[in-house]
């Protein structure tokens, strides 16, 4: 997964608690969340559900 950016303030909460919510879909026993730089996170990235969420629309 990509962060918004390095210093990110769930950078360390984040990952883990993707995971755990992976590893409790019907079907998935075990998932590995790695976090990478590349592509560069944009808004662009974001669902339009999310966007409306945060009033980016």
């Amino acid at each position: 997964m990509t962060l918004t950016s390095p210093a990110c303030p769930v950078a360390g909460s984040l990952p883990p608690e993707v995971e755990y919510k992976i590893k409790g879909v019907p079907g998935v026993n075990s998932a590995k969340v790695d976090i990478v730089w590349t592509p560069t996170w944009d808004k662009d990235m974001m669902s339009e559900v999310a966007k409306l969420e945060l009033g980016m629309l």
